[in-house]
């Protein structure tokens, strides 16, 4: 095989990342299924959006019939930084011909880690090495979805609580955010944010309310700093 040595260092490395996403991804199928939606969604929803947090959100805008608009809204905001991915790696995925638009659409928070932390080997084909490592990847979580999809329509259980999958996958990102800003000010007004629209917003507008409340007042404070 031609790429043998890329394809063999990619899995190597996807390893850890095979660990959490066949798990989360098994959590995300159950919970569609337990909604009654059909299990072939799982899959599809890997496939085609392939961003954990907004697969599970999704499950909750299904449910509660939101508007086209707010889900849009909602989505950019939950998915903004991974626009930053792809630009902070344009000049790495430089020379990677027409696999560059799989490859930015296939970063995620766990695959943007791995390739700007490991080593990059110098004997290896680097654009067929990213397109291993982000196959692979998508690949656990396809599995993992679909998995847990076909697992929950056929036998049926209690998924009471299956739901906090989504609740741990954001306090892993915050963790994780938090550890490289060492700036707890953006996570108070987060919480402030949240808060403010948990009392006073209903259930089915409070995300997108405390997102835009957050970089309000995330951008009236910058400025005010700014200007002393």
């Amino acid at each position: 095989m031609k790429y043998k040595n890329e394809l063999k260092k990619a899995f190597h490395i996807s390893i850890p990342i095979m660990m959490g996403y066949i798990v989360l991804g098994f959590a995300f199928g159950l919970l569609l299924v337990s909604f009654d939606y059909s299990w072939y969604l799982a899959p599809i929803m890997s496939f085609f959006i392939y961003t954990g947090a907004l697969q599970f959100v999704a499950i909750n805008f299904f449910n509660i019939k939101a508007g086209y608009v707010d889900i849009a809204i909602a989505s950019w905001f939950i998915n903004i930084r991974q626009a930053f991915y792809g630009l902070s790696l344009i000049k790495r995925f430089n020379k990677t011909g027409k696999l560059k638009p799989y490859l930015i659409f296939a970063l995620t928070d766990e695959t943007y880690a791995l390739l700007t932390s490991i080593k990059d080997d110098e004997n290896l084909n680097k654009k067929w090495y990213y397109f291993f490592l982000l196959f692979f990847s998508q690949s656990y979580w396809l599995l993992g979805s679909t998995m847990g999809a076909i697992f929950g329509s056929n036998i049926k259980f209690n998924t009471q609580g299956l739901e906090f999958s989504l609740t741990a996958l954001f306090v892993v990102l915050c963790i994780e955010q938090y550890k490289s800003l060492k700036n707890i000010f953006p996570f108070f007004i987060g919480f402030i944010s949240s808060i403010f629209s948990l009392i006073f917003i209903p259930s089915d507008k409070m995300l997108l309310v405390s997102i835009v409340f957050a970089l309000i007042l995330l951008f009236t404070f910058e400025r005010k700093i700014e200007n002393e």
